[in-house]
């Protein structure tokens, strides 16, 4: 994050030798001092400090990171889908296939390039239309030989407007989509792929980030996989 050890030590309230041995000598802070560090750096304490966190605890942290769980995607309530894009100021982060659904809000790229102006980094994941992972994922839907792929084309054609807005990036990748990730700040919602159904009747799961917990911390490094082996998305293609 760039942050020197006099920083962290006059935002903590330790001393610059302290911050040191952190680094230096792989001292675990006390929790008061991980969560601090955790805050600034925007990491998990488990993710910094994997052996500091008991496993007990990371259990009923990682409980306690599972706010709701929908038995489809579609029974999110649009509250809460409208909360989480409404409220998001620093991160937005959404891996889909298509994620039709989004843009069926008529304001939804409008607000994106306006957060994006505002100061939100907004990366946005979609799957290759022309790679045979989807065509295999529309097979395995069911939704017959190049119908995901034509619906990807769909949903690119509504984020034209977004080509060149600074904080925005578009991507498209060639994975095996296990889950589709929607991140805003500190929320999250997963919708679970099943094998044979669609992704809005599958199982979804609303998640909140906690500073010891490591559910969300998998969700996030998943993302991260997936956007680095990714390519730039021509949006005129």
């Amino acid at each position: 994050m760039g942050l020197t050890p006099d920083q962290v030590a006059e935002t903590v309230g330790v001393d610059r030798k302290t911050v040191e041995r952190w680094i230096t000598k792989g001292r675990n802070p006390y929790p008061k001092y991980r969560y601090a560090v955790a805050a600034m750096v925007r990491e998990s304490e488990s993710y910094l400090w994997p052996d500091a966190v008991p496993t007990e605890r990371k259990t009923a942290v990682a409980e306690s990171e599972l706010v709701q769980m929908y038995p489809h995607r579609n029974s999110v309530p649009v509250d809460l889908w409208n909360r989480l894009i409404r409220d998001a100021s620093a991160t937005i982060e959404i891996l889909v296939h298509a994620g039709l659904f989004l843009i069926e809000r008529p304001t939804f790229i409008k607000h994106l390039i306006k957060k994006a102006e505002n100061g939100t980094n907004v990366r946005l994941l979609f799957g290759d239309p022309d790679s045979d992972e989807v065509e295999l994922r529309s097979e395995e839907e069911q939704l017959g030989e190049g119908t995901l792929g034509s619906r990807i084309r769909n949903a690119l054609a509504f984020y034209r407007p977004t080509r060149g807005v600074t904080g925005i990036e578009l991507r498209l990748h060639t994975a095996t989509l296990y889950n589709s990730i929607f991140r805003f700040d500190d929320e999250m919602i997963v919708n679970t792929h099943i094998y044979g159904f669609q992704g809005a009747y599958a199982p979804a799961l609303h998640l909140r980030q906690l500073s010891a917990g490591g559910l969300f911390e998998i969700y996030s490094e998943s993302f991260e996989a997936v956007w680095g082996q990714s390519k730039p998305a021509d949006l005129w293609g």
